[in-house]
């Protein structure tokens, strides 16, 4: 086994022990990463010269534990003086003048940055296949999708071309890849990170958030990036607690709670086939793994029509923000500009076709959600209902330590499915749930619990509000019940 297939803690120790360099981590990584860009397309942009240079002044930065360590970063992160694309056609040329917050904390930590990922186009997908760049494929099965938004980080991490990544979580979309995947994914409290620098899709719901292979590593990825930011006014002041000196897995007396209208068979009689019956057995072993660790789980009622709602309100909200957040891509700051007669003839030809069908439709869908005379039908009804949502699991989580759910109700599909674009085209209430962990800003995993027809599917953990401890110390004691940490996709790695 390759030093670059372990996890981040036991990488630093073979650094510290001179069993290996940083340098040659991020040459095996490099090869990985052209080795398989064909196969599974991870990258917009691989970062060698940034790196040479960051390995060069790595004896100024201070030891810590992700000095050294490779990783790969969405490219909807601003990189200064590296490509930032989102992965549109509109801001296909983009350079950015100035990092993202998380990008110069990662820089101060020496964490070596290998390229910047796809992602489905301007973060506004589920899928990983809208990119201007293609589709991206899941290292497990080439003839499946890894999900999205965050596609390439989520891929980089499962194939093992880097042991962690960042990504944007924004309904869904660094968990249900990484359980598509194989690998942990983490969406924290909302402005526990900064997303200063990061593209705004839909900014009451945007998250920073990471891929690792394990609980530990996401301790430690967050931990360097964390903390209150004068630059993001939704930023949380930092309580200096480091999450990776606190996780011992002693869950004993915790109470979760999973919803009832999500796993009850009943609701799925006309759909229910052997890939979800398998999922829904396997959350039943999980449910006995968390008792046999001394938790209580109890299920609990949710009014299943709040549930249905979650969609459309999801979408409603995120079209409408999204809409206002990227009425600055006109052709004219940014991207390649159209010809026209006039500024309004240049900025309806390049946003016409600066922009993917997918992308225009949810602006238009935005527009109309915005017009004065639907925002009260629309937009405002939707913030009522997110307003019921938050409440009822605000309360929960005041008896509960967390709540535990299948992190999808199928395995990933392939390119041959009808995926449509919404969070998830096949079961309106398991696929869904996820969204709260956004409306409410509430701290969520995902981590691998087994398999179902060779692919690996995921377990989702949320909690309350700065309960990011919980949920990952919580995550960490399961994880260690299962044989599924640090696991590498077989798909593209079969020699390894």
């Amino acid at each position: 086994m390759s030093y670059l297939d372990l996890s981040i803690s036991e990488m630093k120790k073979a650094i510290d022990e001179g069993k290996v360099t940083p340098t040659s981590l991020a040459k095996e990584s490099f090869e990985r990463a052209h080795k398989y860009q064909k196969d599974i397309n991870s990258f917009v942009t691989l970062t060698e010269k940034n790196a040479l240079n960051q390995l060069e002044n790595l004896d100024s930065v201070e030891d810590n534990p992700l000095k050294g360590i490779p990783y790969a970063l969405k490219d909807n992160f601003s990189t200064k003086g590296i490509l930032s694309t989102a992965s549109s056609n509109i801001l296909k040329d983009y350079v950015p003048f100035f990092n993202a917050t998380s990008v110069n904390k990662l820089y101060s930590k020496g964490a070596i940055l290998i390229g910047k990922t796809v992602l489905d186009e301007l973060a506004m997908g589920g899928t990983g296949t809208t990119g201007h760049t293609g589709p991206v494929k899941n290292p497990w099965d080439k003839s499946r999708l890894i999900g999205g938004s965050s596609a390439g980080s989520a891929s980089s991490v499962a194939a093992g071309i880097v042991p962690f990544s960042i990504g944007s979580d924004t309904g869904d979309s660094i968990r249900k890849p990484a359980a598509y995947g194989g690998i942990v994914g983490y969406k924290p409290t909302y402005g526990l990170v900064s997303r200063f620098g990061l593209f705004a899709f839909a900014s009451s719901l945007d998250h920073v958030g990471c891929f690792t292979r394990n609980v530990s590593d996401v301790a430690y990825v967050i931990d360097a990036i964390k903390g209150k930011d004068e630059k993001d006014m939704t930023s949380l002041p930092d309580d200096n607690i480091k999450f990776s000196e606190h996780l011992d897995g002693n869950v004993k007396g915790k109470k979760l709670f999973y919803l009832k209208e999500i796993v009850n068979r009943d609701n799925y009689k006309d759909s229910m086939d052997e890939e979800l019956d398998e999922i829904l057995n396997n959350f039943d072993e999980i449910i006995d793994k968390c008792k046999n660790l001394g938790m209580e789980v109890e299920e609990v009622d949710f009014d299943k029509e709040i549930l249905k709602a979650i969609f459309p309100t999801y979408i409603t909200i995120s079209c409408a923000e999204a809409t206002s957040n990227n009425s600055n891509l006109t052709g004219i700051p940014f991207g390649p500009r159209s010809k026209g007669k006039s500024i309004d003839e240049v900025m309806f030809n390049s946003r016409t076709e600066g922009f993917s069908e997918l992308i225009k439709r949810r602006f238009v869908l935005g527009s109309y959600i915005l017009q004065k005379e639907n925002q009260e039908k629309l937009f405002l009804n939707a913030g009522r209902i997110r307003r019921i949502i938050v409440e009822k699991m605000t309360e929960l989580f005041k008896e509960y330590d967390g709540m535990i759910l299948p992190a999808s109700g199928s395995i990933a599909p392939t390119f041959r499915s009808e995926t449509i674009d919404k969070l998830s085209d096949r079961y309106l209430l398991l696929e869904n749930h996820m969204a709260i962990g956004n409306f409410g800003g509430f701290p969520s995993i995902t981590i691998p619990c087994g398999f179902v027809k060779n692919m690996p599917i995921g377990l989702s953990i949320t909690s309350g509000v700065k309960k990011d401890l919980d949920v990952l110390n919580i995550a960490y004691a399961l994880e260690s019940t299962m044989n599924y940490k640090n696991q590498i996709a077989g798909g593209v790695n079969d020699e390894r």
